[in-house]
């Protein structure tokens, strides 16, 4: 799996995700990072990557356009620190591998991380 890290996401979080053989970019390094996020999703889908964010504007655009791709990680805790929820995260990711795979926005937070497949329906 590769990951995509939007510009709300510190580039630290590429280290431990290539410590656990994830693939990583931070948005910082393609293209333009005030680019809108339609671009971003854009981009990660045509690279086979998985957003990694801490909004939720690219959820939103998925769920208004019936995209069934890319996938999208909406970490939803404040403090979003690799050192803080690394752990967290990668038991998310091993734990919905499968729906990542297929197209899915996964939200992450403390008490109930969950998947929904996309296309997303009202």
């Amino acid at each position: 799996m590769k990951l995509l890290l939007d510009m709300n996401v510190s580039p630290d979080w590429c280290e431990l995700f290539a410590a656990e053989g994830y693939g990583c970019v931070h948005r910082s390094s393609v293209g333009c990072p005030e680019a809108p996020d339609r671009e971003l999703l854009t981009w990660a889908r045509e690279g086979g990557y998985v957003v990694f964010t801490h909004d939720l504007d690219s959820g939103a655009i998925l769920a208004n356009t019936g995209s069934e791709s890319p996938s999208v990680i909406q970490i939803r805790i404040q403090d979003i620190h690799p050192g803080t929820v690394g752990t967290l995260v990668i038991e998310n990711l091993r734990r919905f591998a499968q729906e990542l795979d297929a197209g899915a926005l996964i939200s992450i937070d403390r008490e109930n991380s969950r998947a929904r497949i996309l296309p997303i329906s009202s």
